[in-house]
């Protein structure tokens, strides 16, 4: 017992960690990767870690402590689906342009689309061409995490909700945009221009 409670608190510092992290750090006192298994279960059981994904957890002392931080999550969606950058509504209301409550960590990838139901929150990926998947920044910090920029995250998120601009004409997006409750006056001017930019490309004559 005392070397499952010496993993553990071997395990709380970390923002993140694999199976094989686990199993790493368990050798080292000389522990089997069967017992280490067992162990991975009993804390799993008693909630002491939290799973993200197949393989890949978190400590409930970490979360605990640092749930308060938007950027944890947001580091988080990079991690549990790579590559990915946090988009769409979770963007924007990270930069201010939209008051709606967010259930999802909305994120853009070039894999599969998928969504995970976790104790650190819920995760939403939305596949997009590779030619597409562009115009993000690094956001560095406590924890470091890529958004897209501005007028990036409210074109994603458009082109997810018309499927692809499908028959849309330059004079819906301001209504559409008005109806989603988005305040582009807000946005920076030379977002909003790269914004229409983007757009144009695929708006109807």
């Amino acid at each position: 017992m005392k070397s499952a409670k010496n993993l553990l608190e071997q395990l709380k510092p970390l923002p993140y960690f694999s199976k094989d992290v686990i199993r790493q750090i368990g050798s080292q006192p000389g522990l089997t990767d069967s017992t280490v298994d067992t162990y991975i279960s009993r804390f799993l059981k008693h909630k002491e870690i939290l799973p993200l994904k197949n393989g890949l957890y978190i400590s409930a002392d970490f979360l605990n402590k640092n749930k308060g931080d938007i950027s944890y999550p947001f580091y988080l969606a990079n991690i549990i689906r790579t590559p990915s950058y946090v988009s769409s509504w979770a963007a924007l209301q990270y930069y201010n342009l939209t008051t709606e409550a967010i259930y999802a960590v909305t994120s853009v990838t070039p894999k599969v689309t998928r969504t995970y139901k976790t104790k650190a929150g819920n995760f939403a990926y939305q596949s997009i061409t590779k030619d597409l998947f562009s115009d993000f920044v690094l956001v560095s910090g406590k924890f470091d995490f890529f958004v897209a920029s501005p007028a990036k995250a409210l074109f994603d998120l458009l082109y997810f909700k018309t499927h692809q601009f499908r028959g849309i004409r330059l004079e819906h997006i301001t209504s559409l945009i008005d109806e989603l409750r988005i305040d582009i006056d807000e946005m920076d001017k030379e977002e909003q221009v790269k914004f229409y930019e983007m757009v144009k490309k695929y708006l109807s004559p």
